[in-house]
């Protein structure tokens, strides 16, 4: 198991090379891609893959992971940037592009459902939490509902996780996200 001690600079390089080399090969055409290729894209050897993830499902957990904390720290600046209705906006356009990568991973994903791993858990609660925190401020601004939680949200957006990859898809989901965020916009308070 990796130490949980902090990586010497040239092993974070390392890391940091790895992850990208897998999401670049997982997201393309090769989806199916093996460690030795992985490394040789990340310019590193075979035994420093190892190092740091004990097997290909480890890489292709921590790729997905790391692919959720970029996508659920996104509000923190739109907040600071935006209205909290248009912050959620752009945030369900954010998930509608995180469906599209976890399609371009869906192969290699697949590695991992029949293990224990509690990566698909985890990423759903933090996926609600984040969505939950858009809409409370967006209540308290009064420019969203109130009455709906993040949880919920994030059930309403499965369905365009469960869409099939086909042509024109990805636009169908943007209307679905757009669709969502009229209604939760209806019926908002409007702060005085």
């Amino acid at each position: 198991m990796p130490s949980s001690r902090p990586l010497r600079a040239d092993a974070r390089r390392n890391r940091e090379a790895l992850l990208a080399a897998a999401r670049d090969a997982f997201l393309g055409d090769d989806t199916d891609a093996h460690v030795e290729e992985i490394a040789r894209r990340a310019g590193v050897a075979i035994g420093t893959l190892y190092r740091h993830f004990e097997t290909r499902e480890a890489l292709v957990e921590e790729v997905y992971r790391k692919e959720v904390d970029e996508l659920c720290a996104a509000p923190g600046e739109l907040l600071d940037h935006h209205a909290p209705d248009e912050a959620l906006r752009r945030f369900l356009l954010l998930l509608v592009d995180h469906a599209a990568v976890g399609k371009g991973m869906a192969v290699a994903l697949e590695s991992i459902t029949a293990t224990d791993s509690p990566v698909f858990d985890n990423a759903r609660a933090q996926m609600a939490n984040t969505l939950t925190r858009l809409l409370d401020a967006g209540a308290r601004a009064g420019t969203l509902r109130d009455d709906v939680t993040g949880p919920t949200l994030l059930r309403a957006l499965g369905g365009i996780c469960a869409m099939r990859a086909t042509e024109g898809w990805q636009a169908e989901a943007r209307q679905i996200a757009a669709l969502l965020h009229d209604g939760l916009r209806f019926g908002a308070p409007r702060a005085t």
